[in-house]
């Protein structure tokens, strides 16, 4: 999503100047093109020359310095621009953009550009509670501005309250949610599911499996970057909530079941990559459970078939955890379930699936066209799904026309 767009970063007197480079960073490696305005004030937290090694691009400071780039290609900061951030933004340069004050080259830039403008405040949390500062932030929301953050926590002063900079991942997600808002999945609502449900024994144990959820995550966060409505539902999961994305957060089979009942009526396509547990305890236990002199036998009964129940006029994929005849137990599923399509990885190889950051998957349509993507990042593996259900989605909605 980030790949080859052009994002003006501006960066202003703050301590969170400093995770300014750590977000110039990330946006540089993820493939954007970021050219850095700085006020004056920013520059005494830290140097141009921070940014400029990272993103190897010229870092503008003053009204007048503009790299010859820049005047060369006749293209201004502000017409270059797919999207503006701000970030941090202080209050003193929300007060002057608030005020349309144009004495600097970041709000120079921000008045002149016709691209999205995010702004990411960072402030003492006195500052940022001023009725004035809420006042201008009102103002430039209602001129389409769009703020992430601030976020609660420990401040340079030394208090805790609201107006440390959004974490980064919020920042960038936000950034990408707003670039992708017009792409191939815009005006669908993707329901996903994620992470391994847990089935409790007693108050204290659960039978549970090995899925960290990364997976779901990913494609949440994908479909929201294509420009999809996405809604996550989550069995517990140690992983930061996508920004942008509706996420209902379930920990039972049973949960989870009357959580897609509930949503996926509303949803274009259902992609199930949770891995819901088969079985759970007949009958859990009220208080926890002793250990006594011999073992524990514990009767088990099935679990509810989310992905064979649901029905409706919607895409549905589903995943399939194999670990062995892989496209043959995976292609039973796709029938058993009647699904759209099969996401199929072999369990047994160590460098992928369960917890990992990567994934080496198999794709099955209804059709049995079989797709085997070499060992990816399950960002990219989300997206290599996403381009499958975006044909389908294109296919059906030129049937119907």
């Amino acid at each position: 999503m980030l790949s080859n767009k052009t994002i003006v970063l501006g960066v202003t007197g703050s301590i969170a100047a400093y995770k300014a480079a750590d977000l110039a960073s990330k946006l540089t490696q993820a493939g954007a093109r970021v050219n850095v305005v700085m006020t004056k004030a920013a520059t005494e937290f830290v140097t141009p020359l921070t940014f400029q090694a990272i993103t190897k691009r010229p870092v503008v400071t003053e009204m007048f310095d503009l790299a010859s780039e820049f005047n060369i290609e006749h293209i201004s900061l502000a017409e270059a621009a797919d999207i503006v951030l701000i970030a941090p933004a202080t209050a003193n340069v929300i007060a002057k953009l608030a005020a349309g004050i144009a004495d600097d080259m970041l709000c120079c830039t921000v008045l002149a550009t016709k691209a999205p403008v995010v702004i990411a405040p960072a402030m003492d949390a006195n500052m940022y509670d001023n009725p004035i500062t809420q006042d201008n932030l009102s103002k430039l929301k209602a001129r389409n501005f769009i703020t992430v953050g601030p976020s609660w926590g420990r401040l340079a002063s030394g208090k805790e309250g609201l107006g440390r900079l959004a974490d980064i991942s919020d920042i960038i997600g936000t950034v990408c949610q707003i670039l992708g808002k017009d792409s191939d999945l815009a005006g669908k609502h993707i329901l996903v599911t994620a992470g391994g449900t847990w089935e409790p024994i007693d108050p204290v144990r659960y039978i549970t499996n090995r899925s960290s959820g990364k997976m779901g995550y990913a494609l949440a966060e994908a479909a929201r970057d294509r420009g999809a409505k996405v809604s996550l539902i989550t069995a517990p999961a140690s992983l930061i909530k996508p920004i942008g994305v509706d996420v209902v957060t379930t920990s039972t089979a049973q949960e989870m079941y009357q959580a897609v009942g509930n949503m996926v009526p509303q949803a274009d396509v259902l992609i199930m990559a949770a891995a819901v547990a088969d079985y759970r305890p007949t009958n859990a236990a009220k208080d926890k459970i002793k250990k006594g002199e011999s073992g524990l036998t514990l009767e088990l009964e099935l679990t509810p078939d989310i992905l064979g129940s649901v029905k409706g006029d919607f895409i549905k994929v589903g995943f399939a955890a194999e670990s062995s005849n892989l496209v043959e137990n995976a292609k039973q599923k796709l029938q058993q379930k009647g699904l759209d399509i099969i996401v199929a990885n072999d369990i047994t190889q160590s460098d992928s699936g369960f917890g990992s950051d990567n994934n080496r998957v198999t794709i099955i349509d209804r059709e049995g066209k079989i797709d085997s993507l070499p060992l990816l990042p399950k960002r990219e593996v989300a997206d290599k799904i996403l381009d499958k259900v975006a044909a389908l989605l294109a296919k059906r909605s030129g049937s119907k026309e």
